[in-house]
């Protein structure tokens, strides 16, 4: 049953990183990725489509992703989604392939997009640690079930704050990169 719950804490753990890192990975450092564009949806038929099913997203070079349409038609709704969205580009359409330009990060921008993702490193400590939490209360469930002994319990609560420890360093590690890119010119 300890087991059971350590793989569930576990578990919960990872996609808590995994949110993390994608929300992170959103955040642009100055080169173009074709990932920024991730998030984009489109109205495609009456459904919100993402902008990969319906386009092909490439780095032209390091300031211009490229964007092939698939659907001829579709390229002005594309061009109104890019702009609407918060990103802050401005796409320019020639045919089927809409380019957009990446503006280069000034020293404030890039203070702010740090603030952005320090916060959603706390946001992911935080995850991590409700995670703990709920895994503790099922441990302490168990003990006042007299399923298990005092001595399991806190066995298994050392364990799972040795998890939560390390999970935590490794959102601080993916910080610590991120701002390190995000500082670089």
């Amino acid at each position: 049953m300890i087991n059971e719950i350590r793989k569930d804490t576990e578990i919960r753990m990872k996609k808590c990183f995994d949110a993390f890192k994608n929300h992170i990975n959103k955040v642009r450092t100055g080169r173009a990725a074709p990932s920024l564009l991730n998030g984009i949806q489109i109205e495609y038929y009456g459904t919100l489509t993402p902008l990969r099913q319906l386009a092909n997203v490439v780095a032209e070079d390091s300031r211009t992703l490229a964007i092939t349409v698939f659907d001829r038609t579709l390229a002005p709704a594309v061009e109104k989604a890019i702009i609407a969205s918060d990103l802050g580009l401005n796409p320019s359409s020639a045919g089927t392939i809409i380019r957009v330009p990446l503006p280069p990060l000034t020293e404030e921008r890039r203070r702010d997009l740090i603030k952005i993702v320090r916060t959603e490193a706390e946001q992911g400590r935080v995850s991590m640690r409700n995670a703990r939490r709920d895994a503790n209360d099922k441990v302490k469930a168990l003990l006042k079930e007299k399923t298990i002994g005092e001595d399991e319990d806190r066995r298994s609560q050392e364990n799972i704050q040795k998890l939560t420890d390390a999970w935590i360093k490794k959102i601080d590690s993916a910080l610590v990169e991120k701002e390190a890119e995000l500082m670089e010119i």
